[in-house]
């Protein structure tokens, strides 16, 4: 069985579907951004993090999570769910309901004097 961990952004909720399990927890552990005071929960299965080798078997992904917070610095933290099984690790964004998205049809427009004007 693979093991999969989600790091959700404190105060958030999670913007896809968490690991697959029946009941998840909540470990106590937390990774927070060392430039800035951003933390995030880590969700996990709860078979698996109770299993005796779960501190050996999840380190390698924790420091993956812990990379990619480091690196979503840059951004001031926009991404508030990642999710790893792995060597990849996947940011999860929400999808913006359509009436919520931006207008693809703003832009520069050419009037009949060639004018360039905004629509």
């Amino acid at each position: 069985m693979n093991l999969t961990i989600a790091a959700i952004r404190s105060g958030t909720d999670p913007c896809g579907p968490l690991p697959q399990g029946s009941f998840h927890r909540t470990l106590e552990d937390q990774i927070t951004c060392p430039k800035c005071d951003a933390t995030y929960n880590l969700v996990v299965d709860f078979e698996q993090a109770t299993g005796r080798f779960f501190p050996e078997n999840s380190r390698p992904l924790m420091l993956l999570l812990q990379k990619a917070i480091f690196l979503g610095h840059s951004n001031n933290h926009s991404v508030s769910h990642f999710e790893t099984a792995g060597v990849v690790v996947r940011s999860v964004t929400p999808t913006l309901p359509k009436e919520s998205r931006p207008r693809t049809d703003e832009g520069p427009t050419v009037a009949s004097k060639g004018e360039i004007g905004w629509s």
